[in-house]
């Protein structure tokens, strides 16, 4: 049996203008001393990280992770949630998604695709050059907005749009087995892969690519109303990373799933920081070790009320509390008296 390393913390929700979260230096060394043993870098902040440099040069990643480890992290994976979503956009979203893009491709949803398929490719080289075996990202989104079928929806339609999904994601899904990558798509609300059905409906339009994985995170199952626990048991397989973030789900008279509109905090359903929302992480962590699983648990911080350093800090502690160290040796082995094919055999009455 393997252990669950941890806890990390992934750095998009913490990099800032201001030290220590201005620079890779600073964000680091708060992040140790936080309690935190790892940290997920998001790709595409330039104040933490250079992608395009760290996908040409080792030398660069072997000091990238050098002063990591200097400051007590190692670096669990590197993420291009921003640029995933930008492989597959919809265009009612044209507008809204072209600020996770660099300003030149602005307005050229073409343009934008391939500076995403670029970036997602770029971060794949680079996860191994820094010797990752497993990258974080969004699947993006063209079936969204037909979510709720009305009008009804036409024939074809999502058949079309996974079609479409595939066809863009293969390349990059080679390139990744080229470099020994796993691809882990966080399924989440929003994008195309959001629950298990859409991922198995992509992973059967790939071939089954063996790069194609899954990042899991129960707060995104709590908001849908989807069995958290149940999936880890379906798709054990796939689950290749792991964030850690609770959710709650409070429904009314006056609302639900869908939350009317209202911001975070008037949703029924709102992330929450660790130990403050719904989710039985003993049960999840216990699953998750009872399958092996040896990736990093990693927080990521959203909460709609709680001050994200205490957030933070609150989250090193929890994380650490629930990693379940596996034991080496079973209960029972001092009651354990010895045997053989024949004694088995004498036991079962087989001469």
């Amino acid at each position: 049996m393997k252990t669950m390393k941890g806890p990390a913390l992934f750095l998009a929700q913490f990099a800032g203008d201001d030290a220590p979260f201005d620079s890779w230096d600073g964000i680091t060394k708060w992040a140790a001393a936080c309690g935190y043993k790892g940290v997920q870098v998001p790709s595409w902040d330039a104040r933490l990280f250079d992608l395009a440099t760290a996908a040409q040069s080792k030398t660069y990643c072997d000091d990238f992770k050098g002063q990591a480890a200097a400051n007590g992290v190692e670096v669990t994976e590197l993420s291009t949630h921003l640029q995933g979503q930008l492989v597959a956009v919809h265009p009612a979203y044209d507008t809204a998604f072209d600020g996770f893009a660099a300003p030149e491709v602005h307005g050229d949803p073409k343009a934008r695709q391939a500076w995403a398929v670029e970036q997602v490719k770029m971060a794949i080289s680079a996860s191994a050059n820094l010797g990752l075996s497993d990258h974080a990202s969004f699947s993006g989104a063209l079936a969204w907005p037909y979510l709720y079928p009305w009008p009804q929806r036409p024939a074809g339609l999502v058949e079309t749009a996974f079609d479409e999904l595939a066809k863009r994601w293969r390349p990059i899904l080679d390139h990744a087995d080229e470099k020994g990558v796993n691809i882990c798509y966080e399924i989440h609300p929003g994008e195309d892969l959001h629950d298990g059905v859409t991922f198995e409906m992509f992973l059967e339009r790939v071939d089954n690519h063996p790069r194609c994985n899954m990042l899991y995170d129960p707060s995104h199952f709590v908001l849908q109303c989807l069995d958290y626990l149940d999936h880890i048991d379906i798709y054990g397989e796939w689950i290749k990373m792991f964030h850690v973030k609770d959710a709650e789900f409070n429904p009314t008279g006056r609302q639900g799933v869908y939350g009317g509109y209202q911001p975070w905090v008037d949703r029924a359903g709102r992330f929450r920081s660790l130990g403050d929302g719904q989710v039985d992480f003993g049960a999840v962590f216990s699953k998750l070790a009872a399958l092996d699983f040896d990736g990093w648990a990693v927080v990521e911080w959203e909460c709609c009320l709680k001050h994200p350093e205490d957030g933070a800090r609150e989250g090193a502690a929890f994380v650490r509390d629930h990693i379940i160290r596996v034991t080496e040796r079973a209960f029972d082995d001092f009651a354990d008296g010895g045997t053989d094919d024949a004694a088995n055999r004498r036991m079962l009455g087989i001469d």
